[in-house]
């Protein structure tokens, strides 16, 4: 299974933040922020932009002064450290040259260049992706493989890095016609010769995976706007990757992972962040990016810490059905059909088993103050200690500081 951290504190991403100005510095205050707000520390993940370009994963001198010792300080903290990695090249730079000459970029379907005065006899393909345009490594050759493994055991051994965020991949990036070493691939095993390399990288997140169900892969759902429309499908989208055979999965980030939602003040929907840190808080992984004691007031920053120690509180369980579920497959998020088969519940989207005992029952709507609850057969305690019969529905108050959830003490 992935790293235990993963499931036993809550995570924190540096990219709404800081975005592309990722920096030795406000990484720092990131972190002391955290600790100072009183949130527990978790993974830290380190995004975009700390290198200096794609495929050259050295930090930038330029925004780095000591790398080294900003890891230190951080373990100092109680964090582990993950960094943001990518399979793409930015071309034109000594590692692209490099690479090409060694034959370990995906190739353009017309494989050599046109013009006499190349440099090179291999004409790399350059994919088109949300940074612009790039090469990219052609990690069905072994040979490739192994110089990015190199690369990041290098950044472990060097700089006491714990782990790797791998973003990109996507099979909607690679197209039928470029040429790799491997025969006859197809963008989907492109997609999986990436997710394969975190199996080497207990601490790893994924945005992008293909075959890859029952292996220990942190599965982050794909990206989220701030908007109510996207809060409502992390249930079903978590419960549908789970049935997938991806059981370790992880959420989009709290409030949304587009950071332009994030720019103007007043387009920030407080109660969206709140109740999205709510439904984070008891689902395996959950993971800040926007820091709520920036963006919200000071009652519902409140709110979002306690969403936060609830998911810390209930850490043993999640790491308990992690265990289990590295035996057996069994997800650890479940529809509740998949409990209760066979009772009507197929199209309960808003509404989640945590392991077979515990019926999570977040809000997803905005302004929704009372929310039915389907209960099913049994007897019930929510998290008030107020006893329930199952079998049926019920009507629940919803205040914005209220998650309910219920576990089963008796059949």
């Amino acid at each position: 299974m992935p790293e235990a951290l993963l499931f036993t504190k809550p995570q924190y991403n540096t990219w709404i933040e800081l975005i592309y100005n990722q920096n030795e510095v406000d990484i720092l205050k990131y972190a002391q922020s955290i600790i100072d707000k009183g949130y527990p520390p978790g993974v830290l993940m380190i995004d975009d932009n700390w290198q200096e370009y794609y495929g050259t994963w050295e930090f930038s001198p330029r925004r780095f002064k000591d790398p080294k010792k900003m890891i230190e300080k951080l373990h100092e903290m109680g964090f582990k450290v993950m960094l943001w990695v990518c399979p793409f090249v930015s071309a034109d730079t000594e590692v692209f040259r490099h690479l090409e000459k060694e034959k370990m970029l995906l190739l353009d379907a017309d494989k050599t260049q046109d013009v006499l005065w190349a440099n090179t006899k291999n004409k790399a393909a350059i994919f088109r992706w949300w940074n612009g345009a790039s090469a990219c490594l052609d990690l069905s050759n072994p040979k490739t493989q192994g110089w990015f493994e190199e690369k990041l055991n290098y950044l472990m051994d060097e700089y006491g890095v714990d782990g790797f965020k791998f973003d990109a991949g996507d099979a909607g990036f690679y197209t039928n016609d470029i040429v790799s070493y491997a025969p006859n691939t197809n963008p989907n095993d492109h997609t999986t010769y990436f997710a394969k390399l975190g199996l080497k990288f207990p601490l790893n997140e994924y945005r992008a995976s293909w075959k890859m169900a029952g292996l220990p892969l942190a599965q982050r759902l794909r990206d989220k706007l701030h908007t109510w429309d996207d809060l409502e499908k992390l249930v079903p989208d978590l419960m549908s990757q789970s049935i997938m055979g991806y059981a370790y999965t992880c959420p989009d980030m709290i409030g949304g992972g587009e950071h332009q939602s994030f720019e103007n003040s007043t387009t920030i929907d407080e109660e969206l962040v709140v109740r999205s840190a709510q439904v984070h808080a008891l689902m395996p992984m959950m993971q800040f990016s926007v820091a709520p004691w920036r963006v919200l007031s000071e009652e519902n920053n409140q709110l979002c810490l306690e969403a936060a120690l609830l998911h810390t509180k209930m850490g043993n369980l999640f790491l308990d059905l992690a265990k289990e579920a590295s035996k057996t497959g069994e997800p650890i998020v479940k529809p509740m059909s998949l409990t209760y088969p066979d009772s009507g519940y197929e199209m309960v989207k808003d509404q989640f088993m945590l392991g077979d005992d515990i019926l999570v029952t977040p809000v997803v709507r905005k302004g929704e103050r009372k929310r039915k609850v389907v209960l099913p057969k049994g007897k019930w305690r929510d998290e008030k200690n107020k006893t329930f019969r199952g079998g049926q529905s019920i009507e629940i108050e919803v205040p914005l500081n209220r998650l309910p959830y219920f576990t089963k003490v008796q059949k």
